[in-house]
């Protein structure tokens, strides 16, 4: 069974290899889990899966496989009696159990693992094998006083003894809405350690060969601890047609302020022009000048900026076509100056991809940017850090 849900797993392109599988087997065999499928899951995603995007698609195909009984070869030998009994239990009250055991709660178990032995076949609407529909105990979508609900959704009649298959794991898909801890994942990517400041670790091999040069006299050596050296400036789109997009935003700001020390950012409105501001509640007093950050900010820096990029042509593209003021210079040639310091910036779009082609201004913006616009998705934001690392 096992090599058949290792073959299913590379049929739905996730990187399993042989040694891995073998070490699952292993991990099996030493009794590291139980009968328990969740337990099974776990280790099996433990061991197959090294990467956590892939995680959500890990837990779709895994509920491929074992859904139902034609996909689950041995199934008798995969879930004991005993399992059953004791998960069961945990779900029901004392007085429930005292029902079940009146109605035939052994014998609902034992006449299931006859089932199993005898099915050979897809049934509905019956009242004795596994199926859909009907009133048997075992199966999904119909009714009966008690039974063991085998794959599908409940019907509303909660009268299951047991649920097989009840899918509880969280997505970590790379076309997900992202979250703080799925934007870390990505922004690791983005990673340059170097060491700096104060000596505070210590050296473990530089201890050893000095103790060594001593003749045995203990030589502690220490250094300064590793830091992300990465230096990033974020530029976020505030206001208007963002108010749609706050958390996301919040998310993506959160998650960088944890995972980069050098980080600074400001805010603008639609697209960039001659000044931009730190604090929102002071942003008509305290602006910061736009040649001040070409100047102030050096090429050592990975510009990033996030917004919808969806505004009117003619604030991109005309003097004076800012919806807040009168813009001396169009916001095109803010944008050039800056990725002329920044050849690599990015632009994050939150808004779905499947939406820009309706968008002239994005089409605008990403001609400016080279084609560096992403999607606020996990698998977006993983590109976005490549080409910056590039």
């Amino acid at each position: 069974m096992l090599v058949d849900f290792f073959l299913h797993l590379k049929a739905r392109q996730l990187p399993v290899s042989t040694k891995e599988l073998l070490a699952l087997l292993a991990a099996l065999e030493a009794r590291l889990v139980g009968h328990s499928v969740d337990d099974f899951h776990l280790l099996a995603r433990t061991i197959l899966v090294k990467d956590e995007a892939l995680y959500d698609r890990y837990d779709r195909a895994f509920g491929e496989f074992f859904k139902g009984i034609e996909a689950l070869p041995g199934l008798d030998a995969l879930i004991p009696e005993d399992w059953l009994r004791l998960a069961a239990q945990r779900h029901l009250s004392e007085e429930d159990r005292a029902k079940l055991e009146k109605l035939g709660y052994e014998k609902l178990f034992e006449e299931f693992k006859k089932r199993l032995a005898e099915q050979k076949e897809r049934h509905a609407g019956g009242s004795k094998w596994i199926g859909t529909g009907g009133t048997s105990p075992y199966g999904h979508g119909g009714y009966h006083p008690e039974g063991i609900r085998i794959g599908g959704d409940s019907a509303g009649n909660r009268t299951a003894v047991k649920v097989w298959e009840k899918r509880e794991y969280r997505n970590l898909d790379d076309g997900v809405e992202l979250g703080v801890r799925n934007i870390k994942v990505a922004l690791r990517r983005l990673r340059r350690f170097a060491r700096q400041g104060a000596e505070t670790e210590l050296d473990l091999d530089g201890t050893i060969a000095g103790t060594a040069r001593n003749a045995g006299w203990l030589d502690l050596k220490l250094r300064p601890e590793r830091h992300n050296a990465i230096k990033i400036l974020l530029l976020l789109d505030i206001g208007g047609s963002m108010d749609d997009h706050i958390r996301a935003c919040e998310e993506l700001f959160s998650a960088a302020r944890a995972e980069f020390k050098h980080l600074e950012h400001f805010y603008f409105h639609n697209c960039v022009y001659e000044s931009v501001w730190r604090d929102n509640r002071r942003r008509h007093d305290e602006r910061r000048s736009t040649w001040d950050l070409i100047h102030t900010y050096g090429p050592d820096y990975k510009l990033v900026f996030v917004g919808d990029a969806y505004m009117s042509p003619y604030e991109i593209a005309r003097p004076g076509g800012s919806v807040e003021h009168w813009n001396e210079e169009p916001g095109s040639l803010w944008l050039e100056r800056m990725t002329a310091t920044w050849p690599r910036a990015v632009w994050l779009n939150p808004m779905p991809e499947a939406h820009w082609q309706y968008s002239p201004s994005i089409h605008m913006l990403k001609q400016l940017l080279s084609d560096r616009m992403f999607p606020l998705t996990l698998d977006g934001l993983e590109r976005a850090m490549t080409s910056l690392s590039r």
